[in-house]
């Protein structure tokens, strides 16, 4: 860590924290008596804390997002350049790094052709839903204005995206929510809900989808949001079989097809997009996190020109366009830095050290449960993987959450920084969860589920 900062700078920071900032998740009735962490520099796969003390970070940020890692001065060169030439002007008007990263980005996108700014995951994720609900009012008489979401699936913080949310537990206390939006099951096949396996129960799975679709009637329904693989409801990848028979029911019901790219998108799952993984071609995809690796807010929600069309099929209607806007979508430091995010990943071969990172991240993970027992599954794609812990494998009784806290916690005392479904699904926030930055090496995946061996053995002993 750079030793700029004297210990008594440090303390009074400390000091400061624990007097005025309210942290994201976190109780903070311990910080009575004891230290808030501090995350004081970042450099490659590792972060300090106030402490001095290294971590190797294996979550990104702790959110899946600084996929390129820390310290890329390039980014903040660009950035910094961009901001003195211009900092922001409202999304009514244009700009050139904005111009030249939807072309870049489009690029990796076919069959989609329109970029809308905003600054987060759960803000393009209403401007999805509000498309929705003003392409029902403009063609569909208002009626078709429902949202399918899958339960386990998250997809932001707000009312309208928690109206969405598929976590129970997250959502607790923060009801009621927006009516029209309906659940419907989720694909997890380590859970099943069906007597089947592998195609059969992916296209079971979806047929379910379907089912919900004819109970609420195909003509009041607008769109399904997905995630790709899901994230924080236990980093559950679909089934072979899901995504093309959804994709079906999307077209035989005119339902529109809103993929979720929060986590997945730029290069988590070893392509650009995690849809990508499955050969669907989505009406609107969200994205947001990696999109610039967290060193500038960006988020976008892209369409089809189909879908853009909509909004100017009549100019002569003073309310034919979408009247929307996100103040810090105007931005330029968003689309700067997403731009030289999205080179680093090109000339560094990102996406394919994502792929051969990952499986080796599953094989090691794979080697953990023939020797820990408490590890009923393991799943995920690229770097975006999740190890399910539970009491009995044949029951397949989840762990305990406070276990598997214990876990993660023993792992940041060794100085690995993993994550967990964190008090979102009420009885199963038991799943590990690993999303290291797609520039991880060989000596950094070891050392993550070394780490994770030594908690198992330490906890569960």
């Amino acid at each position: 860590m750079d030793g700029g900062i004297r210990e008594n700078d440090i303390s009074r920071i400390v000091e400061l924290d624990r007097e005025h900032i309210w942290h994201h998740l976190t109780q903070h009735k311990p910080f009575e008596t004891g230290e808030p962490r501090v995350i004081v520099e970042g450099k490659g796969m590792r972060v300090w804390d106030q402490k001095g003390k290294e971590h190797l970070d294996a979550v990104s940020g702790g959110v899946w997002t600084v996929n390129v890692g820390y310290g890329r001065e390039s980014i903040a060169n660009a950035v910094r350049d961009q901001l003195i030439k211009l900092n922001y002007f409202a999304g009514s008007a244009g700009s050139i790094p904005g111009a030249l990263f939807s072309e870049k980005l489009l690029e990796k996108m076919p069959g989609l052709s329109r970029v809308y700014y905003c600054n987060s995951g759960s803000e393009a994720n209403e401007k999805a839903f509000k498309m929705v609900r003003q392409i029902a009012h403009k063609r569909y008489g208002g009626k078709k204005y429902k949202v399918l979401y899958r339960d386990r699936d998250y997809h932001g913080t707000t009312i309208g995206a928690l109206s969405a949310g598929g976590q129970d537990e997250r959502n607790a206390q923060y009801g009621p929510f927006a009516p029209g939006f309906v659940r419907v099951p989720h694909c997890l096949e380590y859970r099943a809900q069906w007597d089947l396996t592998g195609e059969a129960y992916g296209q079971r799975a979806a047929d379910a989808i379907e089912e919900v679709i004819l109970a609420e009637g195909p003509d009041t329904v607008g769109a399904l949001c997905l995630e790709p693989v899901t994230a924080g409801g236990g980093v559950i990848t679909p089934p072979p079989g899901y995504w093309e028979r959804v994709q079906e029911i999307c077209k035989k019901y005119d339902v529109l097809l809103h993929i979720d790219e929060v986590v997945c998108g730029i290069g988590r799952t070893g392509t650009w997009f995690g849809y990508q993984n499955f050969g669907v071609k989505p009406d609107m995809v969200t994205m947001a996190k990696g999109v610039a690796s967290g060193y500038a807010a960006i988020a976008c929600l892209v369409t089809t020109e189909e879908v853009f069309s909509m909004f100017k099929d009549d100019a002569s209607d003073p309310l034919n366009y979408f009247r929307d806007i996100s103040t810090f979508g105007g931005c330029t430091a968003g689309p700067a830095a997403a731009l030289e995010n999205m080179r680093i990943i090109e000339d560094e071969g990102l996406l394919e050290n994502t792929l051969n990172m990952g499986k080796r991240l599953i094989g090691n993970l794979d080697a953990l449960a023939e020797k820990h027992s408490v590890i009923g599954d393991v799943r995920g794609a690229g770097l975006f993987c999740g190890a399910e812990l539970v009491k009995d494998r044949t029951t397949k009784e989840p762990a305990e959450e406070k276990m598997v806290q214990a876990v993660v916690a023993d792992c940041m005392a060794q100085g690995v920084v993993i994550g967990a479904t964190n008090r979102s699904l009420p009885g199963y926030n038991n799943t590990l969860c690993f999303s290291p930055a797609l520039i991880a090496t060989t000596d950094d995946i070891d050392a993550i589920t070394d780490a994770v061996d030594q908690a198992l053995s330490r906890v569960f002993s």
